[in-house]
């Protein structure tokens, strides 16, 4: 996985076997750089605050590390939110990606 820039815009480009994904570049929960972070699978760890996100669909699996009253009181100020995916094509040995 990689960050990339299209249009002035910051992306996450990854590849899980011969399948591409494509979802903002920034961790929704804090902005951590995604592409710093682990991929297991689908699964995106943020570098940060480890929050979890299934890149084929965007949906959160864990939004922080953090336990207890200093989870609550993150998950007030930063409501949990998916990550944003995009649509990816294959040409040749071009990726084209729709934002």
């Amino acid at each position: 996985m990689k960050k990339i820039q299209a249009g002035g815009q910051d992306f996450l480009l990854a590849r899980v076997r011969d399948r591409y994904y494509c979802t903002e570049a920034y961790c929704p929960h804090l902005g951590g750089n995604l592409s710093e972070g682990t991929l297991t699978g689908t699964i995106l760890t943020c570098p940060l605050h480890h929050s979890q996100f299934d890149i084929s669909d965007g949906h959160v699996l864990r939004w922080t590390d953090l336990t207890g009253s200093i989870l609550d009181a993150a998950k007030t100020q930063r409501p949990q939110r998916p990550l944003r995916t995009y649509p990816v094509k294959i040409e040749g040995n071009a990726v084209f990606v729709k934002w």
